[in-house]
């Protein structure tokens, strides 16, 4: 087939280069604006640009998609479908008319849970078993479309925002292809979303990583997990920023207020929640490198009975 890919972050490279691989015509690559980026503010390309240009496929980069000379151009290569993975901007009916097959969006949840913005990283902080990626055909609502089809993919205890970044990256990839092969077979099954069980999801702004120590231990350990590695969970000690890179929950109570440190041993230190204790294993002091507790330790002294705040 012939494709116009739309997408902008390192997820939605894997699927690119599957479609690739698939033996697709990839006429178009459209992308969001290089933005400034460092100290320097220097102009940075996106992960999905990068890999267009490194496979030698041209690259579109409208403000607005929606803008009619941005419609003119599109049609002009007349596409057979638009594949879409986290590309950042809303489609109007008229592109999503315009292919042969319309478009199809790789949704990283199972939907119709977790729509919207980060839904990995949300995954992560409710606590849920288990999530997935979806092939949607898109419609004009925000990920409203049919489902063509489903994957399921299980958290593990440890999991995450980054590590099951990469696991839906690659189960989106090989299940956009196979989508793509049955609806050019005409086998394609499209389900209607159940509406009744729909849920969606914010978008995580940095300041959302400041940990509130009202909050159970369960609750931030997850926070800690879904925001690594970004944006980070953080805290603050002593007019300091603290980055919490990695934390265990444990369920004793000191009878202390919530962010009070109640113990630092030779490689921990163990700070009360509204509802158990949680030790921090890996954290990062503003202006350091992270750093696992025990090492931290040695060169930081930190006093029992300090605040988090």
């Amino acid at each position: 087939m012939k494709v116009i890919f739309m997408g902008t972050p390192d997820f939605a490279v894997e699927t690119l280069e599957a479609v690739i691989k698939a033996g697709h015509e990839v006429v178009l690559v459209v992308t969001q604006p290089d933005k400034p980026k460092g100290r320097g503010n220097a102009m940075q390309a996106s992960p999905v640009k990068e890999c267009a240009l490194a496979h030698r496929i041209e690259v579109y980069q409208p403000r607005k998609i929606r803008e009619q000379e941005c419609v003119d151009y599109l049609e002009g290569f007349a596409a057979d479908i638009f594949v879409v993975a986290a590309f950042g901007q809303i489609l109007s009916q008229e592109l999503l008319d315009m292919p042969k097959y319309g478009c199809i969006n790789v949704h990283a949840s199972l939907l119709p849970k977790y729509r919207g913005a980060a839904p990995i990283q949300w995954a992560v902080i409710n606590g849920e078993e288990m999530t997935g990626v979806t092939i949607q055909q898109m419609d004009i609502g925000i990920d409203t479309g049919d489902i063509i089809a489903q994957e399921e993919v299980t958290l593990d205890a440890d999991e995450t925002g980054g590590s099951l970044f990469d696991k839906l990256a690659a189960v989106g990839a090989s299940l956009c292809v196979k989508a793509m092969d049955e609806i050019a077979s005409g086998s394609a099954i499209r389900i209607p979303q159940d509406e009744s069980a729909a849920t969606h999801t914010s978008m995580i702004h940095k300041d959302f990583g400041h940990i509130d120590w009202n909050k159970s231990a369960k609750e931030i350990e997850r926070l800690v997990r879904g925001l690594n590695p970004w944006p980070s969970a953080y805290t603050h000690l002593d007019g300091k920023t603290v980055k919490i890179w990695k934390a265990t929950v444990s369920e004793n109570e000191s009878g202390e207020k919530p962010g009070c440190i109640v113990d630092v041993t030779k490689d921990a230190i163990l700070v009360q929640t509204g509802e158990g204790i949680l030790q921090l294993d890996e954290i990062q002091l503003e202006g350091k490198k992270r750093m696992p507790c025990d090492a931290f330790l040695r060169g930081y002294h930190i006093e029992k009975g300090g605040y988090f705040a």
